[in-house]
């Protein structure tokens, strides 16, 4: 018998679809619908980097600013092989539901490098990140456009950002980033926001469910900063997190995993690999484990209509952006999984770049339990107006939470009036 390979979906057509769904349930004219479809800029660069070994090569790099009636454009710029102008505007338009959704006075960008950055040394990413800035230099402002850490980039690279946008401008702006080391005006908190908003997503779906979140099963796909963080948040928490996975592969121990012990590899070695303590297993197999709660903390596109059938989780937790393909996420509704979208789940990592870029403005720092209470605060509020909707009007929480991102950036546009 021949398998069909599944056609590989772009994420924009995913991003784009979906807003089709919410456009139809809120009623939305001919007008918005065209507008919101497409982003209001696109900046493609291509960096010339100088190499240790003394070649020149050039590196894509994209800005895509998708919408701002909200507020400045908010969003990651991540550095990654697979980067490319349809994946970036996908998460840009993202971007613009997660900071409406939220409350924030945001609108929605994201940018990205095509590099690999483990092929390059610490020098030469350097120049590529300083290079990218200054060609992104009068792009990136700290009222108009707010990189952030995103894939493979982080505190290091936004203080390169930071400094080069700064150089250029004869003046220290610390506002033009978010996710800066603490030493120049970082918040407290931001490393781990994004994880800490997933799991406190994880816990107000199990409280709205009834269900004892002591004990339950879960499985993380991804180990990084985000995955890290929420399998650290939920050991502490008290789920029994039986399996997680790098991009090396995956180990599992249905007793439960010692977090605190791969935590300590991991940053000990930089990776899971040959991780002692636990049954060796592939990304795939993780997926589709026997667990009650799926997190996937990776890539775009890891659930598809390729495995969706074999996934036994109740519960879906989306850590990344875009993890679930349309065709995927049908199959697993019609199997009753509940499905916590990515523009509520991994909210918490804007919400605390918000809270640095307000205490940077008003030079006024917070306690790190001031900003995790603050995030609480807001991932909690999100949470309840998604489910209310749920409840009230049947919705999936997917098409509740795109209902008021989409809706309240869609009132922003009719009250602003089109110009000129």
């Amino acid at each position: 018998m021949i398998v069909k390979e599944p056609v590989k979906i772009s994420p924009l057509t995913s991003a784009r679809h979906q807003l089709s769904k919410v456009a139809d349930i809120l009623g939305m004219d001919p007008g918005s619908r065209e507008r919101l479809t497409y982003p209001d800029r696109v900046v493609e660069t291509h960096s010339p980097v100088r190499l240790d070994n003394g070649q020149v090569r050039m590196f894509p790099g994209y800005r895509v600013q998708h919408n701002n009636a909200l507020g400045p454009y908010k969003g990651g710029l991540r550095f990654h092989p697979d980067v490319d102008i349809d994946e970036v505007t996908a998460l840009a338009m993202l971007m613009t539901w997660k900071c409406a959704l939220v409350g924030l006075p945001y609108g929605g960008a994201k940018g990205g490098i095509t590099v690999d950055p483990r092929e390059l040394s610490v020098r030469e990413l350097e120049a590529l990140t300083r290079r990218f800035t200054n060609d992104m230099v009068s792009v990136f402002d700290p009222k108009k456009d707010i990189p952030a850490p995103d894939l493979n980039t982080g505190p290091r690279e936004m203080a390169w950002i930071m400094d080069t946008w700064s150089v250029a401008h004869g003046y220290a702006a610390p506002g033009v980033v978010t996710g800066k080391p603490i030493a120049i005006g970082g918040s407290l908190g931001r490393a781990e926001a994004t994880g800490r908003g997933v799991v406190a997503n994880l816990l107000e779906l199990l409280k709205f469910k009834g269900q004892p979140h002591k004990g339950a099963r879960v499985a993380i796909q991804g180990f990084g900063n985000v995955g890290g963080t929420a399998a650290h948040l939920a050991h502490l928490a008290g789920l029994k997190v039986v399996a997680v996975s790098d991009m090396y592969g995956g180990y599992h121990n249905e007793d439960g995993l010692d977090i605190p012990a791969m935590l300590k590899y991991s940053q000990a070695n930089g990776s899971l690999r040959g991780f002692p303590e636990a049954d060796p297993m592939d990304n795939d197999a993780l997926l589709t484990h026997d667990v009650d709660i799926l997190i996937p903390a990776a890539m775009e596109n890891s659930i598809t209509e390729a495995n969706a059938d074999r996934v036994r989780a109740e519960f879906i937790i989306e850590a990344a952006n875009a993890p679930l393909t349309p065709d995927g996420e049908a199959i697993l509704e019609r199997k009753g999984v509940t499905i916590i979208p990515d523009i509520l789940a991994n909210a918490g990592g804007v919400i605390v770049s918000y809270f640095e870029w307000v205490q940077g403005q008003s030079e006024l720092f917070w306690t790190e339990d001031e900003v995790n209470l603050r995030l609480q605060e807001l991932v909690e509020r999100a949470f309840d107006n998604v489910a209310n909707l749920v409840t009230s009007k049947g919705l999936s929480f997917r098409m509740g939470a795109y209902s008021i991102g989409v809706g309240r950036v869609t009132e922003a546009l009719r009250v602003r009036g089109l110009y000129p």
